[in-house]
């Protein structure tokens, strides 16, 4: 808790030279199988043309994982629900995938990519949301030349009031991993990952915002009490509206590829672990 560790820090800071007794008991459980989950709404026109919304939803034990990627997985959860009620018809198919092992190594959506290419080859978009509390600012167009243009007209018609934070890097660079979208980028895939709060070092306790990545990534105070719920909110909605706008587009998303600097190359695909033994190694 925090006072223990104040407790003990004090001490120590006053040489003291507190001693402790760490009790630990464990046991080995062997493989446990893990799998993703997934929605799908069938498309009406272009039912073998696929836009996917995919978040993770395993994370680090230290805590709960409220905002890696507990708000992910709820906002993918939700904007599959805005969908369903609201345009239960679009013309591609929408898949919302939840992503497991992504913390140790993009597993859950390596293997998607390796066993599912008659469906790589016909997706469209694929968008990541695994940045915990927003709102969303910055999307990277991943080095795909035609990209900024599609974001431009589907941003256009998003609410004023989001689409007018978000920036656009153009024609940015294939990220080769850290999240899930990298999974599909290595094969060419068209995918994009949101961000929030671009260049942001400290928490705005004016507006009870955690940064994620400062504050609470991959540590013990990844806890419910840190979720922003007007953020969550919002990457529903920015979610459900891109994915809409995506299925209804008249052509599929050009993958025509930037010139990479020199030195540099597209990222390429590794394979998933399916095993604790495979991630060991």
């Amino acid at each position: 808790s925090c006072e223990a560790y104040g407790l003990l820090y004090r001490l120590a800071e006053n040489d003291q030279g507190p001693v402790l007794r760490i009790d630990v008991q464990s046991r080995f459980l062997g493989e446990v199988p893990v799998f993703n989950a997934f929605a799908v709404i069938p498309g009406s026109a272009e039912p073998e043309e696929y836009v996917i919304l995919g978040g993770h939803y395993d994370s680090w034990d230290g805590a709960d994982g409220a905002l890696d990627n507990g708000t992910g997985a709820v906002a993918i959860m939700e904007a599959m629900r805005i969908l369903k009620t609201a345009v239960p018809n679009p013309r591609r198919t929408i898949i919302g995938a939840l992503w497991n092992g992504e913390e140790q190594g993009l597993n859950g959506s390596r293997a998607f990519v390796e066993d599912n290419p008659e469906i790589l080859d016909r997706t469209h978009t694929v968008f990541n949301v695994d940045h915990g509390n927003g709102p969303v600012t910055f999307i990277p167009m991943q080095g795909f030349a035609g990209a900024a243009g599609r974001f431009g007209e589907w941003l256009a018609k998003v609410p004023s009031e989001l689409a007018d934070l978000v920036t656009l890097e153009v024609p940015g660079m294939p990220e080769s991993g850290g999240t899930d979208h990298a999974s599909f980028l290595c094969a060419g895939v068209p995918a994009f990952s949101f961000h929030v709060g671009a260049g942001r070092s400290e928490m705005n306790i004016a507006d009870n915002r955690w940064d994620t990545s400062i504050y609470t990534w991959h540590t013990n105070r990844d806890t419910f009490d840190k979720i922003v719920f007007e953020d969550l909110r919002d990457d529903a909605v920015m979610t459900a509206m891109l994915a809409y706008l995506a299925s209804e587009d008249a052509e599929m998303m050009s993958r025509d590829r930037r010139a990479m600097p020199e030195g540099s190359e597209w990222p390429r695909c590794r394979p998933p672990a399916r095993s604790s033994g495979e991630s060991a190694r």
